[in-house]
């Protein structure tokens, strides 16, 4: 059965898609859209990623409560930083951050955390994955910066995915 259905609910759910998006459901749009539902998760299933492993699901709750609030608090601040660009331009500059996270799951999720946040944008990762260089709109100080994003977002990933 997972042979002729990889992923169900992606099977499922392109079906449903399909008639939503035609606003239909006669016979014709019901069988397009189950052969959609049926061949395209075929033909993607060499891309799908491995298995995600867990191990400690307790972390994810709190790391979503962190990102959550560093969000808020990096909203404020890089409002304040444009608002106050005139007087104070920010200190915007590149990072090189060295990671001890391997796992490819966690380095997706840790590239959408950054993502997320406003004032840092992902720019590069070293094909070895030892470094990343993140862009930071306002930054005083580096050191710290390095400890509170390893500590913050980098050591929780590396407790859920390895």
């Amino acid at each position: 059965m997972k042979r002729l259905f990889p992923a169900p609910l992606l099977s499922l759910s392109l079906w449903l898609l399909w008639l939503v998006l035609n606003l239909s459901v006669s016979p014709g749009n019901l069988l397009l859209g189950a052969l959609l539902g049926f061949v395209a998760p075929l033909l993607m299933a060499p891309l799908r990623p491995l298995p995600i492993r867990i191990r400690r699901p307790g972390t994810i709750a709190r790391l979503i409560l962190r990102v959550g609030a560093d969000v808020l608090v990096s909203n404020l601040q890089v409002a304040r930083g444009v608002w106050s660009a005139k007087r104070r331009p920010p200190r915007s500059q590149f990072v090189h951050i060295p990671l001890e996270l391997r796992d490819a799951h966690g380095l997706a999720a840790l590239s959408m955390i950054t993502t997320v946040i406003p004032g840092t944008i992902w720019s590069e990762l070293a094909l070895d994955r030892s470094i990343l260089l993140l862009h930071v709109f306002d930054l005083d100080d580096e050191t710290r910066f390095i400890e509170h994003f390893k500590h913050t977002y980098e050591r929780p990933l590396m407790e859920i995915f390895e």
